[in-house]
């Protein structure tokens, strides 16, 4: 059965944060398909690496392919693609945008560079850099410009076509959010805090402020970020320099990835479960169980 949840608030030191960061941070740069065995995706999954949706929809990229919630909150694979989806994000027109690394089978490119779904997940084809990135967070700007976090070079990639790529800011993050207003406008997340970028991803001033996990922008109006202990907070006047407002605390422990679809829904997966929030996230109700896989992307 579906569970729901009264989030509660709670606090911890910007020490305390920037270590599990750290750890997370080294985590990501390390993770990657070669520690999980071949065959199909569990019946229970542990390594979350996205979330979207489209429509009432939930869509969860994991270590063994996109995955949605069955009967009980069962995880039920979509396509047959098992692989190891590091990036993922839904655009604004509907597509999927994902990249990581191949299922286990015959030798072939470790990267899978970008790939996209243009029918919710079923068939994916390759759009560039196959064999070359993989990109462990994207995004997208309102104009479809894809950002990606190459985790492997520590460095922003930009592409107005999701073919053609610049090189961004080197810099060491977790995750990035665009601004739906200003595609120049790119927020990551970093061992010291938030940074921003105004000029497209080029440069960033220094992490400051809230040390946070995960960052993501639904809506002009809607700014989340989620810390390392799953408190989630709310960003205000993100164009001049993000301020943090504590929200509530989500269930499940450490969190492996959020998604705010819009100024009321919110998606979370932490170590327990893949958690939904239609009321700007003040409460939350559980949509698919999740093994405890460590709480690191």
């Amino acid at each position: 059965m579906k569970k729901s949840f009264r989030g509660t608030t709670a606090g911890a030191a910007a020490t305390t944060l920037g270590l599990a960061l750290t750890l997370a941070l080294t985590l990501t740069l390390t993770s990657c398909s070669r520690d999980r065995p071949a065959g199909d995706a569990p019946a229970a999954l542990s390594h979350i690496h996205g979330l979207g949706a489209r429509g009432d929809t939930l869509y969860v990229a994991t270590h063994g392919g996109v995955h949605s919630p069955g009967p009980a909150g069962r995880p039920v694979p979509v396509g047959d693609r098992r692989d190891d989806f590091m990036g993922f994000t839904v655009t604004p027109t509907g597509a999927f945008l994902a990249s990581g690394h191949p299922a286990p089978g015959p030798d072939g490119p470790a990267d899978l560079g970008l790939i996209e779904s243009t029918d919710s997940g079923l068939t994916w084809r390759e759009r560039s850099l196959g064999g070359e990135v993989d990109f462990h967070s994207l995004d997208t700007a309102a104009d479809s410009t894809v950002y990606g976090y190459d985790s492997a070079n520590g460095r922003l990639r930009i592409s107005r076509d999701g073919v053609t790529w610049q090189d961004g800011a080197a810099l060491r993050a977790l995750d990035i959010a665009v601004s739906p207003a200003s595609r120049d406008t790119v927020l990551a997340t970093t061992e010291t805090g938030v940074a921003r970028s105004t000029d497209g991803g080029k440069t960033f001033a220094p992490g400051a402020g809230q040390v946070l996990a995960y960052v993501d922008w639904g809506a002009p109006d809607a700014l989340f970020g989620i810390d390392s202990n799953g408190v989630l907070f709310r960003g205000t006047g993100a164009e001049a320099g993000a301020a943090w407002s504590r929200v509530a605390t989500v269930p499940g422990g450490a969190p492996q990835a959020l998604t705010v679809v819009d100024a009321r829904r919110l998606l979370v997966a932490t170590r327990d479960g893949v958690y939904e929030s239609r009321d700007a996230g003040r409460s939350f109700e559980r949509r698919m169980e999740v093994t405890s896989g460590g709480g690191a992307h």
